[in-house]
C-alpha cells in the first residue's frame, strides 16, 4: 500500500509540473496605459510597383486599453522615380496619427488599423493621406517585439478629392521592424 501510495504521489506530482510552469510563464505585451516605441525600415511602391522607395520609420504610441493602441509616427524616405520623361530621386517625410487594434494575448498579435496624416517634401505636393493597415507584433520577449506591418495609403488635398483618390492615387508601405513597450 505504501508503494502505490508513493508512486500515485509521484505521478500526481510529475503531473502538476507542466501546468505549475505555465501558470509561471510569463506575461507577453502591454496592459493599459504603458507606451511603445518601434524602429522600423520602410519600403514603398506605386499601385503597378514601376517606382519605389526605402526609409526609416519610427512610431511612438499608448495603449488607451490593453488592446487599443493609439500614436504618432514619423518617416523619413528616398524615393526613384521612373517615369517617360526622366527618372528622379527624391526626399519626402510623413507625420501622421494612427489608431491600431490588437488580437489575441499570445506572443503573436495580429493587429488593424488607420492612420491620417501628412506628406512632404522633394517633387511632391504637400498633402494629406489616409490609410488602412494590417500587421503583426511577434513577442520574443515580455516587452520586446518584432514588427511587420503593411499599409494602404491614399493621397487627398481635399475632403472631396478623398473617395476618388482610394482608388486613383493609392500607394503602398511596407514596414519590417522593432519594437518594446514601457
Amino acid at each position: 500500500m505504501i508503494k502505490f501510495n508513493v508512486v500515485a504521489t509521484t505521478l500526481c506530482l510529475c503531473g502538476a509540473m507542466p501546468m505549475a510552469a505555465v501558470a509561471q510563464s510569463p506575461d507577453f505585451g502591454p496592459h493599459e496605459g504603458d507606451q511603445e516605441f518601434s524602429i522600423s525600415g520602410t519600403g514603398t511602391s506605386d499601385q503597378d510597383f514601376n517606382s519605389g522607395g526605402l526609409g526609416v520609420t519610427g512610431d511612438l504610441g499608448w495603449y488607451l486599453q490593453n488592446h487599443l493602441v493609439a500614436g504618432v509616427r514619423q518617416s523619413i524616405n528616398y524615393v526613384s522615380i521612373e517615369s517617360e520623361d526622366s527618372d528622379d530621386d527624391i526626399w519626402n517625410g510623413s507625420t501622421r496619427g494612427y489608431l491600431n487594434y490588437q488580437f489575441l494575448t499570445d506572443r503573436a498579435r495580429p493587429f488593424v488599423g488607420a492612420s491620417l496624416g501628412g506628406v512632404y517634401g522633394d517633387g511632391i505636393d504637400d498633402s494629406a493621406f489616409a490609410g488602412l493597415e494590417g500587421g503583426v507584433k511577434y513577442y520574443v520577449q515580455t516587452m520586446t517585439y518584432f514588427l511587420a506591418r503593411v499599409e494602404y495609403q491614399f493621397l487627398f488635398s481635399s475632403t472631396d478629392d478623398a473617395a476618388d483618390a482610394f482608388q486613383d492615387d493609392g500607394a503602398w508601405a511596407y514596414t519590417v521592424g522593432l519594437g518594446f513597450n514601457y
